[in-house]
């Protein structure tokens, strides 16, 4: 699976700027509307430059309402030009977008030239009438941004939920809330700092914005094509090697890009086809795809925009939410890397051709810059507790590598289609968190949040697994019509606050919602990620749907266990830690090979009623390996680990014995 050229790179992570497959390319943007978006999204950068980095410019300090404001301001009016009214990234901006995008700029100066004003005069309770008009314009713009950007089923969910205070005390008992007037509603919405302009855009302001463009730098800068090279050097040679390479490549791309959609369409655009031509079955193929992709957003060191935002609602530095979701997330890829290697164990498949695939030594040489950039930026985070300022550093870094090195330095062209593709990711993310930053003034004007929290409760009878299995379908179900980040800021908001009442560790809370609000990427009817990966496939959609569920089974189980015991989550204490990690793999290997089958080093499980009744009795034993010991199950670790083991020695013996059997019959065949 050799990458193309970058001239010929479907990818998007080529200096040309272009975009993934299915995305209008940066390039598409022409004369005053690409200088516009260029001019705006470098002032935009600018600004939070001088206001991260404290450098007070002729003595100018914002105040972080005007900051807010302002960048708001700017995003909201790029979203204008580079969304069209039916949702399109493409085609020239008509005039009346133009007007959108002024006013966006107008009403957001208007806010930010009266911000200490406001601060002062309460204005989120008693405007004044030019503020309340104000508000009612930014309101409206902030709706439309979101249904272009966000898709018609968010806006319908903010829609509902920003007018929520105007009814809410004609709701029933569990949902009832504090009524307030439509004038009161609006100026509320857009003047507090717990609305649009609270902690959806705090988080925005402060943390996301260097690491969207951090990521975008490292993919144009030819970051894409290394992690690619190393996932080969790495694992293509060995069976199933084309997949195995899907599962790092998607992995890095996705902790990058954050967006399980454009990673399947882009590192798919390569993956798919090798796999299929290496005898993977095209449903499988899309699968695996589908679940690598999913697996990025949730992978260590960026892991998208959500948990920037996750950070902010629990008042925590972003790396601890690095380091507390790096076990899950090595769970989830060890299962399915686990499952791939037992797949292609059991349909003999063979590894990538030696031509295909560089060797270690030629991705090191190739990569050391991006190696050298993240360790940088890990320093800068762990070491330094700079995690605001760190992505600008490793950005700046990569840049002058870049310029230095032949290979990927940026013309002038390609650097235009840098900033627009990034003034376009930020518009695109500032519209939704604008949008849903209503949802949550909302619940705050109301008091709906603490109601539910006692509802939900009071439903699950103090039973806590059955809160989490309620909590669970919830974000399920929100996860089928929201983007990531818009459904784990809705039920940090209603669910989370619930669990944590229940006595489960607030980390591995948030961290649950954000896995099972993901799920719906590979689980049908939705599954946008599979039917995205099933399109390039050639396969059916539904069919690599439930292919997908199977291949990511760990990310329906794993939260379970995180948040029933925080030490996988590192939430404990070290040796604890490590005990468990070193069993919970152990029991998500036999999951694993449970599923597909097959004991990978050891032999097959069969077919038939036998085979079968020995894959769940495996399945069962890796369950109680993995189970965290806590008071609701009454079993300690050890004990857990000892059924899981007598579980499996059945299971493992017969594999064995079917392993050595193959393998007298393959030798018997040689002899004839």
């Amino acid at each position: 699976m050799t990458m193309p050229k970058e001239s010929e790179s479907p990818k998007g992570d080529t200096p040309t700027g272009d975009a993934p497959t299915g995305e209008a390319p940066a390039s598409t943007y022409t004369g005053i509307t690409r200088w516009t978006i260029i001019v705006g999204t470098l002032g935009a950068i600018l600004l939070a430059i001088h206001q991260l980095f404290n450098i007070a410019l002729f003595g100018v300090v914002l105040i972080e309402g005007r900051y807010l404001y302002l960048l708001g301001g700017i995003f909201l009016a790029i979203a204008f030009l580079t969304f069209r009214i039916t949702g399109a990234k493409s085609g020239p901006a008509p005039l009346y977008d133009w007007l959108l995008a002024v006013a966006s700029m107008g009403v957001a100066a208007y806010f930010a030239w009266t911000a200490e004003m406001s601060l002062d005069g309460g204005w989120e309770y008693a405007p004044p009438d030019q503020a309340s008009w104000a508000s009612l314009v930014m309101y409206l713009l902030i709706l439309e941004a979101t249904r272009r950007a966000g898709g018609f089923t968010i806006f319908l969910f903010v829609l509902f939920f920003s007018l929520y205070p105007t009814f809410a005390d004609h709701m029933p008992g569990p949902i009832r809330g504090f009524q307030a007037d439509f004038w009161q509603t609006i100026p509320y919405h857009i003047i507090s700092s717990e609305s649009s302009f609270g902690i959806p855009m705090t988080a925005f302001g402060n943390l996301v914005i260097g690491f969207i463009l951090f990521g975008a730098v490292l993919q144009r800068t030819g970051g894409g094509q290394f992690f690619n090279d190393l996932a080969l050097a790495l694992v293509g040679r060995f069976r199933g090697g084309a997949a195995k390479v899907a599962i790092f490549a998607s992995g890095f791309m996705g902790s990058m890009s954050g967006s399980v959609i454009s990673n399947v369409l882009t590192t798919g655009a390569v993956s798919i086809p090798a796999m299929k031509r290496t005898g993977f079955d095209p449903r499988y193929a899309g699968a695996t795809e589908a679940c690598a992709s999913t697996g990025g957003v949730l992978m260590p060191p960026i892991m998208g925009a959500t948990a920037f935002v996750m950070a902010s609602f629990l008042s925590r530095p972003y790396v601890e939410i690095a380091l507390a979701a790096a076990i899950p997330s090595l769970l989830y890829y060890f299962g399915l890397f686990a499952q791939i290697d037992a797949y292609a164990a059991r349909k003999g498949l063979k590894g990538l051709p030696p031509a295909e695939v560089p060797s270690m030594r030629f991705a090191a040489k190739e990569g050391w810059p991006y190696l050298f950039v993240f360790g940088v930026l890990i320093f800068m985070m762990i070491g330094l507790r700079q995690e605001t300022l760190a992505p600008f550093y490793a950005t700046a870094l990569l840049l002058v590598i870049n310029q230095v090195l032949h290979r990927f330095r940026f013309t002038g062209r390609s650097a235009g289609d840098l900033v627009v593709a990034v003034g376009r990711s930020l518009a695109e993310l500032t519209a939704v968190l604008l949008g849903i930053g209503l949802i949550v003034g909302s619940f705050s004007a109301t008091g709906l949040a603490g109601t539910l929290v006692n509802d939900l409760v009071f439903i699950a009878g103090d039973n806590t697994l059955v809160l989490l299995i309620m909590g669970a379908i919830t974000a399920f179900i929100f996860g089928m019509g929201m983007t990531v980040t818009a459904c784990y800021i809705f039920l940090a908001i209603v669910l989370a606050p619930a669990l944590e009442q229940a006595g489960l560790n607030q980390l591995a809370v948030h961290l649950f919602i954000l896995y099972w609000g993901m799920v719906s990427f590979i689980t049908p009817p939705v599954a946008l990620g599979a039917f995205a990966a099933a399109t390039l496939a050639g396969a059916n959609p539904i069919r690599t749907g439930v292919e997908a569920m199977k291949l990511g089974g760990v990310i329906y189980i794993a939260p379970f266990f995180f948040v029933l015991n925080p030490a996988l989550v590192g939430e404990a204490p070290t040796w604890e830690v490590i005990v468990v990690l070193i069993t919970a793999l152990l029991g998500v290997g036999f999951i694993s090979m449970a599923l597909q089958g097959y004991v990978s080093l050891i032999g097959g499980l069969g077919s038939g009623a036998t085979g079968y009744g020995a894959r769940i009795v495996l399945f069962i034993g890796g369950l109680f390996f993995a189970a965290p010991a806590n008071d609701m199950i009454g079993l300690n670790h050890l004990e857990l680990s000892a059924i899981g083991l007598l579980l499996a020695i059945g299971p493992l013996v017969f594999a064995w014995r079917n392993g050595r059997a193959e393998q007298a019959r393959e030798l018997e065949g040689d002899a004839i």
